[in-house]
C-alpha cells in the first residue's frame, strides 16, 4: 500500500474513525492489492473478537405486499406483475419449526410495508415465537413504521429490527425514492429503533444509481456515529419492473472492500453476507466471509413464493431444506477456517474477547 493509504488504514484500525475525506480517499484508492491487504485485516479483527463463528439467521420472507413505490425494487407499488402474497401464521411457524430443528436460532421476518402487517399480528406471532423455540432471537425486517409500533412489537418480544438507511445524502435518498417518502423520516424511525432497546441493523447498496465515492464515505461516516449492531452492505442488482432497470449493477469487489473497512471501523460489528453478492458472484458469499463478515441468512421460505418475493433479477432461489441449507453452509465454509455456530449471535462486547470457539 502506498504509505498516505496505509496510513488511513492504521488510523482507521487504531481510533475507529476517520473524516468524510478521508474515507473517500480510501474509497478511491481501491485497488486489488489493497483490497486483499484489508480482507487479512479485517478478518483478523473479527476473529479477535469471535474465533472462527459465524452466525445463521433463518430468512422468513412473511409478505411481498408494500405500499412504497422505491425507485430499485422488484415489490414496488408498481410493478404489476409482481405475484403478491401474505404467509399465515402457521406457514411462518412451520418454516420456523423446519430452521430451529436445522440448528438457526435466530428469525428474521421480512415484508413489504402494508396495513396487512398490523401490530396485532405481528406482536401475536413474536409471542408465538418466543414461547414455542425458549432463547430464540426475533429480528424483523418490515419497513418505516410509528414509534408507538415499534414499541408495541419490541414489548411483544422482538429483539432486533433490521432498516437499512440506504444512503446518508438527503439528495441522493430522494433520487432512489419518490416524493412521498422521506430522508428525515428514515432517519427517525432509526433513532426510535435505537432509544427502544433494539439491536439496530442499517446499511446500504453498492453501486446504487447516483452514488458516488463522496456518498459512500458519507454513509461509512454515518455507521461510524451510529453503531449499528448490524451492517448489512450488498451490490445494486437492477431489477426489470423498476425505473432503474438499465442501470448497471454494482460490483462484489467493492461491497467486499467495503466491508473490510466497516470490520476495522467496528470489530465486533455483525456482517452479513448478502444474498444479493450471489446473485452476481457464484462465490458472493464466500468472498465477503473473507473480508470480514460473520453473519449468513439463508432463506427457509417456502419454495413457491422465493421467487415471487423478487427485489432484484437473479436472485438466488432455493427448493433445499433447512438442514440441506445448513449442511451445504458448513462445508463452503469449512476451507475458510470458518465454522457454523448453533447460536442466535449476539453482538459482542465493546470489549473484544479473546476466543468465542468454546
Amino acid at each position: 500500500m502506498a504509505d498516505n493509504v496505509t496510513s488511513l488504514v492504521d488510523s482507521l484500525a487504531a481510533g475507529r474513525s476517520l473524516s468524510a475525506d478521508e474515507y473517500e480517499r480510501l474509497v478511491t484508492a481501491r485497488t486489488p492489492q489493497l483490497a486483499d491487504e484489508l480482507a487479512g485485516r479485517a478478518r483478523e479483527a473479527c476473529e479477535r473478537v469471535y474465533g472462527d463463528a459465524v452466525f445463521t439467521r433463518a430468512l422468513i420472507e412473511i409478505s411481498n405486499v408494500c405500499r412504497n413505490d422505491c425507485y430499485y425494487c422488484g415489490i414496488r407499488r408498481s410493478n404489476r406483475d409482481c405475484a403478491r402474497y401474505q404467509m399465515d401464521a402457521e406457514q411462518v411457524m412451520a418454516c420456523a419449526r423446519e430452521g430451529w430443528r436445522a440448528g438457526f436460532r435466530t428469525f428474521v421476518l421480512q415484508g413489504g410495508e402494508s396495513s396487512i402487517l398490523t401490530d396485532a399480528w405481528l406482536g401475536d406471532l413474536v409471542r408465538d415465537l418466543k414461547a414455542s423455540f425458549p432463547g430464540c432471537a426475533v429480528t424483523l425486517s418490515v419497513g418505516e413504521r410509528s414509534r408507538d409500533s415499534y414499541r408495541h412489537l419490541r414489548e411483544a418480544g422482538a429483539d432486533r429490527y433490521l432498516l437499512r438507511h440506504e444512503t446518508a445524502t438527503p439528495a441522493h435518498y430522494q433520487q432512489l425514492h419518490p416524493a412521498a417518502m422521506s430522508f428525515d423520516t428514515r432517519m427517525e424511525c432509526l433513532r426510535n429503533l435505537r432509544e427502544l432497546g433494539y439491536a439496530v441493523g442499517t446499511g446500504f447498496m453498492v453501486g446504487s444509481p447516483f452514488q458516488t465515492p463522496a456518498r459512500i464515505a458519507a454513509d461509512l461516516k454515518f455507521i461510524e456515529h451510529f453503531k449499528p449492531e448490524m451492517c448489512g452492505i450488498g451490490p445494486f442488482v437492477p431489477h426489470h419492473g423498476t425505473p432503474f432497470t438499465n442501470e448497471g449493477a454494482g460490483t462484489v469487489d467493492l461491497t467486499c472492500y467495503l466491508l473490510s473497512l466497516i470490520r476495522l471501523m467496528q470489530p465486533a460489528m455483525l456482517l452479513p453476507a448478502t444474498t444479493a453478492l450471489e446473485a452476481l458472484e457464484p462465490d458472493g458469499r464466500e468472498r465477503a466471509i473473507r473480508a470480514g463478515a460473520n453473519v449468513v441468512m439463508p432463506n427457509v421460505s417456502p419454495a413457491m413464493l422465493q421467487e415471487s418475493y423478487e427485489l432484484y433479477d437473479r436472485k438466488p432461489v432455493s427448493k433445499k431444506t433447512a438442514f440441506q441449507k445448513w449442511a451445504e453452509l458448513e462445508r463452503k465454509l469449512a476451507p475458510l477456517g470458518r465454522r457454523l455456530v448453533v447460536d442466535r449471535g449476539d453482538v459482542a462486547e465493546s470489549s473484544p474477547k479473546e476466543d468465542r470457539r468454546g
